[in-house]
């Protein structure tokens, strides 16, 4: 079979496998099992040593034993309840292989009297006999049986025997794929092919083997082909030519002077590299990755201007609506008057929503703010020339590339993440993208000052709360669940929100999950009035808007949350000049790792800092937002154990960038990887 062929192969139908009919691959579906590939990684959790056959003599009760014995007698009774007995011996002692629901002529099949037969099982012992019930392993061919069988994480309804005949099956026929590799990397792991990587792989002697050549082959090739994908995105968007935007220093400089702050020397950074996007001809795809409060929507909206000064529309898509309308009033400070510039909301009427598309499609909004409608079809700019996204961590590859190629030739696409992720998931997640980091903090920012407090000390925190609320300050307290659940231990915010009313009347509100937008909107809108002193709220104030007035944040159950989940919290307060304080609740009974969580939350405000200790800590699938990030969920690699084959992926990615290396032969790998749909055109 050629390369195509044999990636077709395993790409294939689950039908396409013997054994497997309509209702087993129903099952393996539910397992996410959906083509042959699929298959190779699901792996052996353990396995059942059927290799040594005993005599009946030596047999143990309650053990997995296998026996060679020979068929003597049936006695199949005619009461249907009871089983089916057939007498067996093999010259030491007798044994009952017994069944349930099995018909007398299969039994007389599998068991012919007279022949040896090897069966396997475990061993029982009834009426001063040993018997096996039900043996699922049964043949004249011992060796079939007589052999380590892997024991799989099963669906129900899919016995081993069964998994392990398809995984086997699949094995037998795995393609032999030329190597994709350079002989400098295939020497990293001893030069062992893909094919017996896969072999190894399932062997069960195998299991747990994380640090062999074959799983580090196998761990190499899955970051490998992520990297190769994105880094043919970003050859393909730098290959895209547009009208270059003329940045007029003058005026950006103007503003900057006009600004009741200084830029930090990050922001001037992250400024010229924009800049630099914005006038060339190739299109930018750009990531602009900050901690919580370090300044990066001025940079933004400084590259917005630059945009709009050259002549083009720019479009500033945030979460949410108050987060855009936030945008949109620090944008009518700062530009200047003649600036056109306009909010799509989802409040406004049919009316006042044709008036701002006809306002678009005819040049006269320079910038626009909204939510994700400002994208749909219906919306059409005369001469759209930056697209700004802001905290749109949860967009997958696939839809920042479809967001690319609709913005047009001529539009720039700048990405915003308050997200701080360690090095070897930047790479991995938005590998696709050039990336700008901003990590100092302006020099208003005050540090939060963190203090850790056992939830029988709350009287403490109310003393505290009310203090700050006569100094005319609010509150965030913030709950891990919205109503009681006997099952977990958490403090809910329905119940926190009925103890703090009482403690502090008509001064508190809730917000949760389950609030309509419309209310979400209004009560956040209220807060940020000074309406109410105290907002009672799940995570869902994580990510988001500016309230300078609040300058205290309780987090309840503090050690059910991550590391960079509590610092995204954390990051709602300390927006203003005000000192601020973020108070972290926790019952007496913490575990060792929430009591490292609290320690380095406390010792440290650098987001990126905290990003990596979480990521050892809890390793990358559980850090905040990327179970729905669109992260490639890599099946045997991980960021924090193989960081060594994440940086060694990155440097042959360069080398093959600068050589401007064909890649032509990696299309078995990428095929395979299923990132194929994003890379159409290799030959």
């Amino acid at each position: 079979m050629n390369n195509k062929r044999n990636y077709e192969y395993l790409l294939s139908d689950l039908s396409s496998l013997k054994g497997v009919g309509e209702k087993t691959k129903n099952l393996l579906k539910k397992k996410n099992i959906n083509n042959l590939f699929d298959f190779l990684w699901k792996l052996p959790k353990s396995y059942t040593d059927r290799s040594k056959s005993l005599k009946i003599k030596d047999l143990k009760i309650g053990e997995i034993q296998t026996v060679t014995i020979i068929p003597q007698k049936y006695n199949f009774p005619r009461i249907r309840k009871l089983p089916n007995r057939v007498l067996c011996n093999d010259g030491t002692g007798v044994i009952d292989c017994v069944f349930f629901n099995s018909y007398e002529g299969y039994i007389k099949k599998i068991l012919p009297l007279g022949n040896e037969i090897t069966v396997s099982g475990k061993i029982g012992y009834f009426k001063n006999k040993y018997q096996i019930t039900n043996p699922k392993y049964i043949s004249e061919d011992s060796s079939v049986i007589k052999q380590l069988h892997n024991k799989y994480s099963l669906t129900d309804g899919i016995s081993e025997k069964v998994y392990n005949k398809i995984i086997n099956q699949i094995i037998e026929n795995l393609p032999n794929f030329e190597e994709w590799h350079s002989k400098n990397i295939n020497s990293k792991f001893e030069n062992i092919s893909w094919h017996n990587s896969i072999k190894e792989l399932h062997k069960p002697e195998n299991i747990g083997n994380f640090h062999s050549n074959f799983y580090q082959r196998l761990a190499y090739d899955e970051i490998f082909s992520t990297f190769l994908v994105n880094s043919e995105i970003r050859k393909k968007i730098k290959r895209i030519k547009k009208k270059n935007k003329i940045i007029n220093l003058n005026k950006q400089d103007s503003l900057i002077k006009n600004l009741d702050f200084s830029l930090t020397n990050d922001q001037i950074k992250t400024l010229e590299e924009i800049n630099n996007d914005l006038a060339s001809t190739n299109k930018m795809f750009r990531l602009l990755q900050g901690d919580v409060g370090s300044g990066k929507t001025i940079v933004s909206l400084l590259a917005a201007i630059n945009t709009i000064n050259s002549g083009f529309q720019v479009a500033v898509m945030a979460p949410t609506e108050i987060l855009a309308r936030q945008h949109f009033n620090l944008a009518k400070k700062i530009f200047p008057k003649f600036i056109k510039i306009d909010l799509i909301s989802g409040k406004s009427d049919y009316k006042v929503k044709k008036k701002i598309l006809d306002k678009l499609e005819n040049n006269n909004i320079d910038i626009i703010f909204g939510t994700h409608a400002i994208f749909q079809k219906k919306v059409i700019f005369k001469k759209l020339g930056l697209i700004i996204i802001d905290e749109q961590h949860k967009f997958g590859v696939n839809q920042r590339k479809r967001l690319s190629d609709k913005g047009g030739i001529d539009c720039d696409v700048l990405l915003m993440t308050a997200t701080p992720i360690p090095r070897t998931l930047t790479m991995t997640i938005y590998g696709d993208m050039d990336i700008s980091i901003i990590r100092e903090k302006p020099k208003n920012r005050k540090p939060i000052k963190t203090y850790s407090k056992l939830d029988s000390k709350i009287d403490d925190v109310i003393k505290f709360i009310n203090k700050e609320i006569k100094s005319g300050n609010q509150i965030f307290w913030v709950c891990p669940l919205i109503d009681e659940s006997k099952k977990l231990d958490h403090s809910s915010a329905v119940k926190k929100f009925d103890y703090l009313k009482k403690k502090f009347p008509n001064q508190v509100c809730l917000l949760h999950g389950k609030t309509n937008l419309e209310e979400k909107n209004a009560i956040l809108n209220n807060f940020l009035k000074n309406k109410f002193k105290i907002l009672v709220s799940t995570t869902i104030i994580e990510v988001g808007i500016d309230f300078p007035n609040a300058n205290v944040i309780v987090i309840e159950n503090a050690n059910k949350f991550g590391l960079s989940q509590l610092h995204q919290l954390r990051g709602r307060v300390g927006r203003g000049n005000k000192d601020s304080t973020c108070i972290l609740m926790f019952k007496s009974n913490l575990s060792e790792n929430a009591k490292k969580r609290i320690k380095i939350l406390k010792d440290t405000n650098d987001g990126f800092v905290i990003s990596e200790e979480d990521m050892k800590l809890r390793g990358f699938g559980d850090l905040l937002g990327f179970k729905q990030s669109g992260i490639k969920n890599f099946k045997l690699a991980d960021p924090i154990h193989n960081k060594d084959l994440f940086l060694l992926a990155e440097m042959e990615i360069k080398r093959i960038e600068n050589s401007n290396e064909d890649i032509s032969r990696f299309k078995p790998l990428i095929k395979l990887y299923d990132r194929a749909d994003i890379i159409n055109d290799i030959a």
